[in-house]
C-alpha cells in the first residue's frame, strides 16, 4: 500500500493573471454546473485499481476553486467517498484568492471537512498587484486569512511572489515581515518566473518588460531563505517553508515520485509507472467525457531509468535530498564519478550524509545547474 494524493483542477478564474501557465479560464462561470457534472462522470470512469492505495490528502486547485459554491464541492467530496476510500485523508487543501472568498464560504467548506486553505497573496504592494493582474488589495489578504483562522483554519499557507520586475528588495522584505506577523502554517515564496504562452512572455520577448537579473535573484533568494528560517520557517523545498510538521504532505507526494490521482482538465496524474495528463481544454474534456472516454491528452510510462532521474531531481529541490540506495548497482560507479565531478566543481554546496544525498542552501540555488550534471542520459 503506497501512500497517495487526489488531485482536482478547477479552472475557473474571475481574472487570467498576466504570469500564469495553469490552465484556467476567466468569465465563463456560466459553464460551472456543466462541469461539475463533466467532473465527477469523471472520477466515476476512473478504473485503475486504487485498493494498493492509501489515500491521505486531496487538492483542489486552480484556476480558482474557492469561486465555487459550497455545493459544488460538496458533490465533489461525495462523489470520491463512494469511489475511493478517504478514511485515512489527513490534509485537505482548497487554494483561494483573497477577496473571493467570503468568510461563510469558508466556513462551509471547513465543515465539509477541507482542512488546509492555501491563500495566493503573491503580494501586499498596490503597483505589484496591479503589474501582476491581481484584482485583491493588501487589506482583503488579512480580511481573508483573519476570517479562515474565525472559521476554524489552522492550517493556513500564503503563497508569495518576488523578483517582480519594480519590485525593490524593501517591498519584499516588508511584504515577508507582515505574512510571518500573521503566523501561517506554511509560506510558498516563488520567484516569478517567465512561462511560455503567458502575457508576461509575450511582454519581455518584445522588450516591454525587463525582468530583474540572475545575480539579484540568487541574492533575494538566499536572503529570503535566511529571513524565513530566522522565524521559524526552515525551507523544506527550493521555495516551500514551513513550521515544524507543517509541510505540505499533498506537494510531498510529487516531490518523493509517490502517486496521485488527478481529475480535471489539464490535471496531470501518477500510478505506478505511468503519468499521465487531462487535455487543456474545457470544451475538449467536456466532449470526451461525455462520449465516455477518458479525457486523457497524453501518456507516459517511466523506465527504471526515468524513475531515478526523477528521483535524483526532485529529492535535490527537497532538503531531505535523496536516498542512493535507490540507485541500482549496475550503474553506481556511474554515478559516483558525476558525484565527485559535481563536488569538485561546486563545492561546498551538496554533500552526502550516511545514505542520503542534499544540497545546501546555496546549492539549491544552483540547483538547474547541478540537477542536469547528476541525472543519467537515456
Amino acid at each position: 500500500m503506497k501512500k497517495s494524493g487526489i488531485y482536482i483542477h478547477i479552472p475557473f478564474c474571475a481574472v487570467k493573471c498576466m504570469y500564469c501557465d495553469f490552465y484556467s479560464i476567466a468569465d465563463q462561470n456560466s459553464q460551472i454546473p456543466v462541469f461539475i457534472k463533466t467532473l465527477i462522470r469523471e472520477i466515476n470512469m476512473y478504473e485503475v485499481d486504487s485498493k494498493k492505495l492509501i489515500f491521505d490528502t486531496i487538492f483542489i486547485g486552480g484556476g480558482t476553486p474557492s469561486l465555487l459554491e459550497p455545493k459544488y464541492i460538496e458533490e465533489i467530496l461525495s462523489t470520491l467517498n463512494k469511489k475511493f476510500n478517504l478514511t485515512n485523508v489527513k490534509e485537505f487543501t482548497i487554494e483561494a484568492n483573497p477577496g473571493e472568498a467570503p468568510k461563510e464560504r469558508l466556513s462551509d467548506f471547513y465543515n465539509l471537512g477541507i482542512n488546509r486553505l492555501s491563500i495566493g497573496v503573491q503580494s501586499l504592494q498596490p503597483s505589484l498587484l496591479k503589474f501582476l493582474t491581481r484584482i485583491h488589495s493588501a487589506e482583503q489578504v488579512f480580511e481573508t486569512f483573519s476570517n479562515a483562522r474565525s472559521v476554524g483554519f489552522k492550517n493556513i499557507n500564503c503563497d508569495l511572489i518576488y523578483s517582480i520586475p519594480g519590485q525593490t528588495w524593501e517591498m519584499w522584505e516588508e511584504d515577508l515581515r507582515k505574512i510571518i506577523s500573521l503566523k501561517p502554517n506554511h509560506i510558498s515564496a516563488y520567484t516569478l518566473t517567465v512561462e511560455n504562452g503567458t502575457e508576461l512572455f509575450d511582454l519581455v520577448r518584445k522588450n516591454v518588460i525587463k525582468m530583474p537579473n540572475d545575480d539579484k535573484t540568487g541574492d533575494w533568494f538566499s536572503k529570503t531563505h535566511s529571513i524565513l528560517e530566522e522565524n521559524g520557517y526552515p525551507a523544506y523545498e527550493v521555495s516551500n517553508f514551513a513550521l515544524p510538521k507543517m509541510q505540505c504532505r499533498h506537494n510531498l507526494h510529487y516531490w518523493r515520485i509517490e502517486p496521485y490521482l488527478a481529475f480535471g482538465p489539464s490535471a496531470h496524474g501518477f500510478n505506478d509507472n505511468k503519468r499521465w495528463n487531462n487535455v487543456r481544454s474545457l470544451s475538449n474534456y467536456i466532449q470526451k467525457v461525455e462520449s465516455g472516454i477518458q479525457p486523457i491528452s497524453k501518456t507516459e510510462t517511466l523506465s527504471n531509468l526515468d524513475f531515478i532521474n526523477e528521483a535524483i531531481g526532485f529529492g535535490l529541490r527537497m532538503k531531505e535530498g535523496f536516498d542512493i540506495n535507490i540507485i541500482p548497482s549496475e550503474i553506481l560507479n556511474s554515478f559516483e564519478e558525476k558525484y565527485s565531478k559535481i563536488q569538485k566543481e561546486y563545492p561546498n554546496l551538496i554533500s552526502k550524509k550516511e545514505s542520503r544525498i542534499k544540497l545546501t542552501t546555496k546549492g539549491m540555488l544552483m540547483s538547474d545547474q547541478i540537477i542536469p550534471e547528476l541525472i543519467f542520459s537515456k
